[in-house]
């Protein structure tokens, strides 16, 4: 018995000893502040480093509240490296899609949209008339089968199927947050497909006529459903406050008419609109029965959306599959920021991805989260960078005030203009091409000098509160060029519209070719086409 105690005896020491020997090496593996550590957040996986001093000449700012996690085993060091190199692929595809004209296309074959017969043998017409009638049985919008609906289906499948899966992609990080708003205001959640009509799923979306967001709200509109915008945040392309506003509208204009086709036709062209179609009509409330009478632009938006729904629905049955972000809407959440910070020092610091950043907080226009009395502002994060924040927030505020200061030129301070210069209006001038050479937005300039529209006269004076004042020496480049085309746009035009005319041209070719900060177009303005 004596010879066993000892035993016993024994093992607990050597334990014991063995476990602070083991606490003593990894202590040792810890470097002191001063330099990079690294921390693990076990909610996502993935490494991120974090300065806990930051030293940019003469700044030196020390982190108090930086904890240095317990090593994990090797096989979830693994998992890390693996899913941190997912995320650089995640942030390359995020640029990807942003960089593209989702909006542009989807704008354009709703605006120019036609009904001829669609030869795609992957759909028999028959197959179509039992799905959309199987839509129709649980959902509150006429679902009917017409030959015009059947050729937009097939329009899109034969020849925009590039464009649906990238939207799909989308879809997986706005839809879950769009089916949580819809459903609390009890309305149909099939509703969620109007934003890929309307935006194409980008919150920076802007149409010719100004409106703005996922939901493609007008300035005054917007206001009426507490959107705000100001010099860096435009609430209309707020992804949380755009849906609510949005649900909002839809949900008092069905109050209105009744009918969620009609609901649908009015969000996009105004009530006043489907009532004049209506009485043109003879009294016909059926969508399909006032089309003709509406404007060509919202006679194919129903189409668009119909066209979309079923695609979405039966997307496994066409071969899509998203290959979107795994970027999880419920993996994300938010917290207020207490002083001003640009996104791009939270990249820096969290090691986040910019491109994902702005996909995650496109409501700043700048780039920039202000801090203004009785306003909130928050800054969405993933969740498992929330606690890196939270625990070096104030060496990253230091970080974000220190960069702001070494700045040469002023930040824009908040609605604060107080230099008023006039421009005169020149030939081939337009609201866009002179925004941009102020650096301030059209609906300023519109706002300035009380304009209903963006037609413009030659030798206009405008009053301009300027952000910026253009170079003297800023020249035009030549449109004399051999391969240069010269295109002047007619009523009706749009970027699509012109870029399908000339084969190997985008639109975006022609943005940059002609400087277009926008998709606004004038008639009588004249492009130049590479």
């Amino acid at each position: 018995m004596k010879h066993l105690f000892c035993c016993i005896f024994f093992l607990v020491y050597a334990f014991g000893y063995s476990q602070d020997t083991l606490v003593e090496i990894q202590n040792k593996r810890v470097k002191p502040l001063g330099y990079k550590a690294q921390i693990q957040d076990s909610l996502h996986p993935n490494k991120t480093q974090v300065r806990d001093i930051i030293k940019d000449n003469d700044l030196s700012v020390i982190s108090e509240d930086i904890r240095l996690l317990k090593a994990l085993p090797d096989s979830t060091k693994g998992r890390l490296q693996d899913m941190a190199l997912a995320r650089r692929y995640d942030s390359l595809w995020l640029e990807e899609l942003y960089a593209n004209d989702l909006f542009e296309q989807v704008y354009g074959s709703v605006t120019n949209m036609t009904y001829e017969p669609v030869e795609y043998e992957a759909l028999p017409t028959d197959t179509l008339k039992a799905r959309l009638a199987e839509i129709n049985s649980r959902t509150p919008f006429n679902v009917v089968y017409n030959p015009a609906l059947e050729s937009v289906i097939k329009n899109y499948l034969k020849n925009r199927r590039t464009t649906m899966g990238k939207l799909m992609a989308l879809s997986d990080y706005y839809f879950p947050m769009f089916e949580q708003a819809l459903d609390s205001y009890n309305i149909p959640l099939e509703l969620k497909y109007l934003a890929i009509v309307e935006s194409a799923l980008r919150p920076s979306a802007t149409s010719r006529v100004g409106a703005t967001g996922l939901w493609q709200f007008m300035f005054g509109t917007g206001k009426m459903f507490g959107l705000k915008v100001n010099s860096y945040v435009d609430d209309r392309s707020d992804p949380l406050k755009a849906t609510q506003a949005a649900c909002k509208y839809l949900q008092a204009l069905h109050k209105r008419l009744g009918d969620w086709d009609l609901a649908l036709a009015a969000y996009n062209s105004g009530p006043g609109n489907v009532s004049k179609a209506i009485r043109r009509s003879g009294g016909r409330i059926n969508y399909w029965n006032i089309r003709q009478h509406l404007p060509r632009e919202t006679a194919g938006y129903v189409p668009a959306f119909l066209a979309t729904m079923y695609i979405f629905e039966y997307s496994k049955e066409h071969g899509f599959k998203s290959e979107g972000p795994r970027i999880p809407y419920i993996a994300t959440d938010t917290i207020e920021v207490k002083k001003q910070i640009a996104l791009e020092h939270v990249a820096h610091l969290t090691d986040i991805a910019l491109a994902e950043l702005r996909f995650l907080n496109p409501q700043y226009k700048l780039g920039i989260i202000p801090v203004v009395k009785n306003q909130h502002y928050s800054l969405r994060l993933p969740v498992d960078k929330l606690g890196i924040f939270l625990s070096n927030q104030d060496t990253i505020y230091a970080y974000a005030t220190h960069a702001f200061n070494k700045r040469e030129k002023p930040l824009p301070e908040l609605n604060d203009f107080d230099k008023k210069i006039y421009y005169k209006v020149q030939r081939g001038d337009y609201l866009g091409k002179i925004a941009a050479k102020f650096g301030v937005r059209i609906s300023q300039i519109k706002r300035w000098n009380s304009l209903r529209n963006t037609n413009l006269k030659i030798g206009k004076r405008l009053v301009i509160f300027p952000r910026k004042i253009p170079s003297v020496a800023i020249k035009n480049q030549s449109s004399k060029g051999q391969n240069t085309k010269i295109y002047t746009v007619k009523q009706g035009d749009s970027l699509w519209s012109i870029a399908q005319q000339y084969p190997g041209v985008s639109v975006t070719d022609i943005k940059k070719k002609n400087d277009l900060k926008s998709v606004k177009l004038r008639p009588g303005m004249e492009l130049k086409i590479l």
